[in-house]
């Protein structure tokens, strides 16, 4: 039924959108819609559907940079690992916030609960070791008379900030690999450690004792994540060429999967044996590892501007510590988004999740087994299923790096820059707030009705402005009676926001789609420019019948407008024709048709060529326009999409223009034989251009430039008296029939070029105007 009822939404906006002449539409029903908005306690799901998400609470924030990992113990508290300080905090479910760790090394990387809750693993880099963490019983309180206990000691960090160090905690090194780097850690049933490592790719098995060697060894660069399934096999996710390996108890091992992405960042595995695992880093060019920047190595209080180093491919210059390639989201800008992979007991795999702009760093699974991940650099956590998502709203942080279980059957979260700890909820424990991107009408409109599709209990508001930002006097939020067909009580103005309140209850509050209407106030077209060509003509562009007019298949997008098609007119030249091209717009987007005028010089009344052109170009004979110059008038009116009281115009001249249609006349044609040569005068007219040029030919032979009197061709009228040699005749042989030698039948011989008496020569004038109008006469003279 919502199907059927959201299409028939659609589809009424769609054809708003398209037909309507006043009224238009901001509807707003998909992800990508609402993922621009603001939302607190409310989550977004693909299909475009907007609920509750559970609750999202700060726990606490720490002095470091990074959190790296999170764990959590029976009791529900968590445990996380820092970089720049490396520590490892310890945040009770209320929020208190102690230093249980404090290593020599940079970061903390990697950290385990054991199963049984008694031992905390924590991995250092680089050059790192594993460490093992324990909770010793407090001391006896101190008996009467004798001295008290000395406070606990503090641990300050670089930004100066002290944390309170729980001295109940002790630690000693449990394993050294000797390796750069330990990036992962997991544990098997009979509490055996692996610890994942680079930059030799090597799995280290380590029993209870604390004795290990190499269980694995990779052709990759680095083991980054580890985790053991329902069988007992190892599943390793490789950074370089993306593997994710299946490693059996007896160290056999076999490559999965070969994943599109250079790095596998997060692995988690389901009770039914379904391995998830996130990839990121396209495979396309580069090297197998990328560039990561951390905090320089410092020896006492570090400067307020820490220092960096970039190292790329495990290498760095100019450095006074070891440093790790440390996996950082504040440098982690690699192009290509994350991918989330199933693979199935049975070893196929499938991508149920991409995305060209989130980084997955965390997978975990809640209460409910649903998959969630965390991701950055907008520190996002979604749930991810296996044809939709749900986006769960946003931390103030900017990467998600861990997910661990928390008490009532929420989840811990872990972020860096900043270095926080959240509990996610298990479920919606109060209202929910989703406010709306902002909508720019582009024009001054009046708000209308607002249709809302969905259910359950929620308030909506809305409010209007004149300023693209709402903070900056906008007006109040006002709330909207969605049981009255009644407009939003806002001001009229060119923004809009509205915002939802849902309310926890049964039936749990959704909204699938949000539709207002708004009529922009009209404002006229506007003619930008007028172009005209003599001596061009536009060909006719076919326009389609509105029967067969393209149809979008697919939700429109009411929010940008109907995108118009214009035909692009093809001109070409003709000396017949007359081309006008003119640049249009109209804000409020209305359909427009154009009339063009035209008026000639020292004239007063504009007189129509054609109107109704809905094309932006016109094309006319330039024989219809007496010699002389003009000018052209285009005027854009609206009224297809108006009522004539409210249609609008407007309009614009072209630049001045000149027609010239009439050949020159040649007139006063005088040419006489003078000895060897023929005196040639003649005069061109013109009635409104100056003659360009004239030339003349003499017995069909090649024409030839002839300048005027005064040399200059500038005028209408131009005169010409010139000479010119007067051309060689020739005759023809007879042939005699007797006689060989004449026996060349065509053979011509030149005879000199002197005039005789009856002899006759053609002689022909030709002379062109400004606008290329041809005028000619010819004269035949005779030898005396």
């Amino acid at each position: 039924m919502r199907k059927l009822v959201l299409s028939t939404l659609v589809l009424i906006a769609f054809c708003s959108l398209l037909f309507a002449e006043g009224t238009r539409t901001w509807f707003q029903s998909r992800y990508d819609d609402f993922e621009k908005g603001t939302a607190r306690g409310v989550a977004i799901r693909s299909d475009g559907v907007l609920e509750l998400s559970p609750a999202l609470k700060q726990l606490s924030s720490t002095p470091s940079t990074y959190l790296w990992a999170v764990v959590s113990d029976r009791d529900g508290n968590a445990y996380v690992a820092a970089g720049a300080p490396a520590r490892v905090y310890k945040v009770t479910p209320s929020g208190e916030t102690t230093v249980i760790f404090e290593p020599q090394e940079l970061q903390v990387q990697a950290l385990l609960m054991s199963h049984d809750g008694a031992t905390l693993y924590a991995a250092t880099s680089p050059d790192g070791k594993v460490y093992k963490i324990v909770h010793n019983a407090p001391a006896p309180p101190a008996k009467k008379g004798t001295p008290s206990s000395p406070k606990p000691a503090e641990s300050t960090d670089n930004t100066g900030k002290a944390a309170a160090v729980d001295t109940s905690y002790t630690s000693s090194v449990f394993f050294d690999p000797k390796t750069k780097y330990i990036w992962a850690l997991a544990e098997d049933a009979d509490g055996r450690l692996y610890v994942g490592t680079g930059d030799h790719g090597e799995i280290y098995r380590v029993d209870r004792n604390g004795n290990g060697s190499v269980f694995f060894q990779s052709d990759e660069a680095h083991i980054r994540v580890l985790a053991i399934d329902p069988k007992g096999n190892l599943i390793a996710g490789s950074d370089g060429s993306g593997l994710i390996y299946r490693i059996s108890p007896t160290g056999e091992a076999f490559v999965l999967y070969s994943a599109p992405k250079k790095e596998i960042t997060a692995l988690a595995i389901d009770k039914d044996g379904n391995i998830y695992a996130a990839g990121a880093v396209d495979k396309r060019g580069g090297s197998p590892s990328t560039g990561f920047t951390i905090p320089a190595a410092s020896v006492g209080p570090a400067p307020q501007s820490s220092p960096t180093i970039t190292i790329t491919g495990g290498t760095a210059s100019q450095i006074t510590a070891p440093a790790p390639i440390i996996m950082s989201p504040a440098a982690f800008t690699a192009a290509g988004g994350s991918d989330i992979y199933r693979i199935a007991p049975d070893g196929s795999p499938k991508t149920i999740w991409q995305s060209r702009e989130e980084l997955v760093y965390a997978l975990a699974f809640d209460q409910r087994g649903r998959l969630i991940a965390g991701s950055g650099n907008k520190g996002r956590i979604f749930v991810i299923g296996q044809d939709n998502f749900v986006d769960l709203g946003k931390v103030s942080a900017n990467q998600v790096t861990g997910l661990a279980p928390a008490p009532n059957g929420g989840i811990y979260i872990a972020t860096s820059n900043l270095a926080k700890v959240f509990v996610l909820g298990g479920t919606a424990d109060a209202d929910g707030t989703f406010e709306s991107d902002v909508f720019d009408a582009k024009i001054f409109s009046r708000w209308g009705r607002v249709a809302v599709l969905g259910s359950g209990g929620f308030d909506l508001y809305a409010r209007s402005g004149n300023v693209d930002n709402p903070d900056r006097n906008w007006s109040e939020w006002k709330k909207v009676d969605l049981s009255r067909e009644l407009p939003m009580e806002v001001p009229a103005a060119r923004f809009v926001q509205w915002r939802v309140v849902l309310h926890p209850g049964n039936p749990a509050p959704k909204i699938d789609s949000v539709l207002v209407n708004y009529l922009p106030k009209n404002v006229a077209p506007e003619v930008d420019e007028v172009y005209v060509q003599p001596g061009a003509r536009f060909s006719p562009v076919p326009h389609m019948a509105n029967d067969n007019s393209p149809v979008n298949v697919g939700p429109p997008n009411p929010n940008i407008g109907a995108v118009r098609f214009e035909p692009i007119p093809t001109a070409t030249r003709d000396k017949d024709y007359i081309a006008v091209r003119w640049v249009a717009h109209d804000d409020n987007d209305d359909d427009l048709v154009y009339s063009v005028y035209y008026r000639g010089d020292n004239e007063t009344r504009w007189k129509l060529l054609k109107d109704n052109i809905t094309d932006k170009f016109y094309s006319f004979e330039s024989s219809l326009l007496p010699d002389g110059g003009y000018t052209i008038l285009v005027v854009a009116s609206d009224a297809p999409s108006h009522t004539p009281e409210d249609a609008l115009s407007d309009s614009r001249e072209s630049s001045r223009f000149e027609v010239d249609t009439t050949p020159p006349q040649v007139v006063n044609v005088n040419a006489t034989v003078e000895n060897d040569t023929i005196h040639i005068t003649f005069r061109a007219i013109d009635g409104f251009s100056p003659i360009r040029r004239a030339e003349y030919s003499v017995d069909a032979g090649d024409w030839h430039v002839v300048e005027p009197v005064g040399q200059i061709s500038d005028y209408r009228v131009e005169n010409y008296d010139f000479s010119v040699a007067l051309p060689a005749t020739d005759t023809t042989l007879t042939l005699e029939p007797k006689s060989i030698d004449n026996a060349v039948a065509g053979a011509r011989k030149m005879k000199p070029a002197k005039p005789e008496p009856g002899e006759e020569h053609v002689v022909v004038i030709r002379v062109y105007d400004r606008f290329e109008n041809m005028g000619a006469a010819k004269t035949v003279i005779h030898g005396q």
